[in-house]
């Protein structure tokens, strides 16, 4: 986690503070009740005087943010609701919300405005810096959003090498899609992708081979065979359906 105000890093120290600011960030604008926090932090086997020490916790949350920042109103970001605690700040402020956000608007003019479809997923994906909430622990909270927000970002990539094929040579969205493909050899959209993009870019023998990789790969890790869209896709290049000529 990193936390920025006005090109100011402040470093949160501690899994616990980590964790707290994590799940109020992910429910941004909204009360988070104490015994969401409580299990949060301690799971099934909080301590007693969970709650006093929970506001301890809180408290040193602000304290640094007030020191690291260097501003006193720093502490006014984390309020106290009746029920819980509220991070009082514009979700477009949180890089989560902004993800979401940006996915969302690109999906709603992708038809009629693919490249400006492109630039705002272009921008999704580059808030990325490594797997999300790596450094905020292992509670509920933090978990499921990692699962979610990780298939956020698969999905914009998704989409946003599907408008690149449509909008650019398949041979300048080739070396994109083979890094996701190598990074992520078990999701077959990206191998869908890279297999059509080389088809296109002339290159049907390496789509092929590429293809038969995956197969073996996901046979051998998963016990699996691939999935329809991905032998669909196989079979459109064998036959060189005129339809994947369209997409470019």
């Amino acid at each position: 986690m990193e936390v920025i105000d006005d090109g100011v890093r402040i470093r949160v120290p501690g899994e616990k503070l980590r964790s707290i600011l994590a799940a109020l960030s992910l429910s941004v604008g909204r009360s988070v009740s104490r015994d969401e926090l409580i299990d949060e932090l301690w799971g099934e086997e909080p301590p007693s005087g969970a709650k006093n020490s929970l506001h301890g916790h809180v408290a040193r949350l602000r304290r640094v943010l007030v020191a690291h920042g260097g501003k006193v109103t720093l502490r006014n970001v984390i309020q106290t609701s009746p029920t819980g605690y509220i991070l009082d700040l514009p979700e477009e402020n949180i890089d989560a919300s902004r993800l979401l956000q940006l996915v969302s608007r690109a999906d709603a003019i992708s038809a009629g405005s693919p490249q400006e479809a492109v630039d705002l997923l272009n921008e999704a994906v580059s808030l990325w810096r490594g797997p999300a909430l790596i450094d905020a622990g292992n509670g509920m909270i933090c978990q499921v959003a990692y699962t979610q927000l990780e298939e956020v970002r698969l999905g914009a990539y998704e989409r946003l090498f599907d408008l690149r094929l449509r909008l650019e040579h398949p041979r300048a969205v080739i070396p994109g899609l083979d890094q996701l493909h190598a990074r992520y050899p078990l999701h077959e959209r990206f191998c869908e992708q890279l297999i059509t993009a080389l088809y296109l870019a002339g290159r049907q023998a390496d789509a092929l081979n590429t293809y038969h990789r995956t197969r073996e790969y996901l046979s051998q890790h998963l016990g699996l065979q691939p999935g329809n869209g991905l032998r669909d896709t196989f079979q459109d290049i064998l036959r060189q359906a005129p339809h994947l000529t369209k997409q470019c």
